[in-house]
């Protein structure tokens, strides 16, 4: 039996301006550096076996600051990169979704009907990368690792729980957006998954 804890990196400068950010390579602001490093402390007592990260920055800070002093592995895997929003990355987020005109004005209400703009992915896509992931990394460790971390991002984090809760695009945000560095624990044994909890946070900032 394994654990997956779920995190979604810290706060950004682009978060606190409302900017979307997608692919875009941006890091932690001071107040993001600050939730990862609690949750890092208020997890130090709890073991890890590996942690996995999107190689963007922002998760991987992330990572590094939840590990600690640690000796625990972070291993980078580009499928938890996050959605990449093509044109719109670095626009103001709530002008596109009050922008009845772009799609991206469906992609919290009505997942399934977002399409991708220029140069962005679909849905579609960052489910398969995010399932390829979790069935060719995580699933076959099941029987040896007792508790994993993955870092990484809003849309792609949802996209795992596709896989995890074996629903369709129209239901992506079950459970809703995660706040930053909210931790998603799961349960994988021989019966499948199990979700524990989708709202746990700690830090108290």
């Amino acid at each position: 039996m394994m654990e997956i804890y779920i995190i979604r990196h810290g706060e950004t400068v682009w978060n606190a301006n409302k900017l979307l950010q997608g692919s875009a390579d941006i890091e932690l602001s001071e107040n993001g550096r600050a939730l990862a490093g609690e949750t890092g402390e208020n997890l130090e007592d709890v073991h890890f076996d590996k942690i996995y990260s999107s190689p963007l920055i922002r998760a991987y800070e992330t990572a590094c600051l939840i590990r600690g002093h640690r000796n625990i592995p972070i291993i980078r895997d580009d499928r938890l990169r996050e959605l990449c929003f093509g044109v719109n990355e670095g626009k103001n987020f709530s002008k596109l979704l009050s922008d009845e005109s772009d799609a991206f004005h469906h992609f919290f209400k009505r997942p399934d009907l977002y399409r991708a703009p220029e140069n962005g992915e679909t849905l579609e896509h960052i489910c398969e990368r995010a399932a390829d992931f979790m069935k060719e990394v995580v699933e076959p460790q099941a029987r040896e690792l007792e508790r994993i971390i993955i870092v990484a991002h809003g849309a792609l984090n949802k996209a795992i729980m596709c896989h995890i809760k074996q629903h369709g695009i129209d239901q992506y945000w079950s459970g809703g957006l995660q706040k930053n560095c909210n931790v998603i624990m799961v349960r994988l044994d021989e019966g499948g998954y199990q979700v524990l909890d989708e709202t746990k946070i700690f830090y108290s900032l």
